[in-house]
């Protein structure tokens, strides 16, 4: 198959290279005629940009690096909304996704920014102190968080504000008249690597239980599987006294163990003991019995995250973004919260 260059699309369209250039970088307005008789050219020839031709030119690659987590501990499935929706945002901007896994630390965006891979970064997997940060904000391309380090160095970072997740799911256990809380925390490995959202999470909840006069206790680690939920529901069961209770779960792929692991054991939550997860509604919908459930928000924060890097990348009239953007989440009542006592 030939290969067409912009050269041939400006000859097919009957306008200069230079205009081609201008219409593919949106960087000088460009009539509407003219803009689909270029597009026009370039479909009819099958034209696409070289990425490697434009980085050795100076100009874009229309490519949007994507850093992303792949160890021990991730959950696999939590991490598909936020790809997904990186993935379609960055298509809306005529733009690709490289991924990146998080494995390859700061050797990773040296290397992206380096060899002209992409024009900007969207980086995951933050933590509280994290090495990348600082090397990221020395990068010459953009470079938008997903998580809140305890330094951002400059950086935009974007994130669930999940503080209010566990308030949220505070304030639900109090409004119901339970007397007693039991936490089920994260999978070693997650609280090894001091992720800012685990701490944020628990000193919010540590900080709600006392403003409502609520005890509670914390079982952690708890790993992923049915042989942790087990050992875990065993451990609160031993707990219990006199008086309502409710189980707090924020690790994500828990929730589905820890309920069959207490149905297993004759205790159905919703009648005599309360579950509230943090997870994805998508995945709330699908427990048994029906989870109440603050959700991730993931698909919200990877979209405005998007919004950012291409504000970055384009910056528009107006207000820039805020610095540090928190999504606002969202709690579900479903089966599994007792309702208050009548009176």
């Amino acid at each position: 198959m030939p290969k067409f260059t912009s050269k041939d699309v400006a000859r097919l369209a009957g306008v200069s290279q230079s205009t081609v250039s201008y219409v593919m970088s949106g960087k000088r307005p460009i009539s509407e005629q003219t803009r689909q008789k270029v597009l026009a050219a370039i479909e009819g020839l099958t034209y696409e940009p070289n990425a490697g031709a434009r980085a050795l030119a100076g100009k874009r690659t229309s490519v949007v690096g994507l850093v992303i987590p792949l160890h021990a501990g991730v959950d696999a499935v939590g991490q598909l909304p936020f790809i997904h929706t990186i993935a379609i945002s960055a298509r809306a901007r005529d733009h690709e996704v490289l991924l990146v896994t998080s494995d390859e630390g700061s050797a990773g965006l040296r290397r992206l920014a380096g060899r002209s891979l992409c024009d900007a970064i969207v980086l995951m997997d933050v933590e509280a102190r994290d090495e990348r940060v600082p090397v990221a904000a020395s990068l010459s391309v953009p470079v938008v968080l997903i998580g809140v380090p305890d330094d951002p160095a400059g950086l935009y970072c974007v994130d669930l504000d999940f503080a209010e997740a566990a308030r949220l799911a505070v304030s639900e256990l109090a409004a119901t008249q339970h007397d007693r809380m039991v936490l089920l925390g994260y999978p070693a490995e997650i609280i090894s690597r001091d992720l800012n959202y685990v701490r944020r999470f628990l000193d919010a909840f540590a900080a709600a239980a006392a403003d409502h006069q609520l005890p509670f206790d914390v079982i952690e680690p708890v790993e992923l599987g049915r042989a942790a939920a087990n050992e875990a529901v065993d451990r609160v069961l031993r707990l219990c006294g006199d008086g309502r209770l409710g189980l707090v779960i924020p690790n994500s792929p828990a929730p589905q163990p820890v309920l069959h692991a207490l149905e297993a054991r004759g205790v159905i939550a919703g009648r005599d003991v309360s579950v509230i997860a943090l997870t994805p509604d998508a995945a709330a919908e699908e427990t048994e019995p029906l989870v109440t459930n603050v959700s991730l928000e993931a698909r919200d924060v990877s979209r405005r995250a998007m919004e950012t890097l291409f504000w970055l990348l384009d910056p528009a009239p107006g207000p820039p973004p805020p610095a540090i953007d928190l999504v606002t989440p969202r709690l579900t009542r479903r089966a599994t919260v007792m309702a208050a006592r009548r009176g």
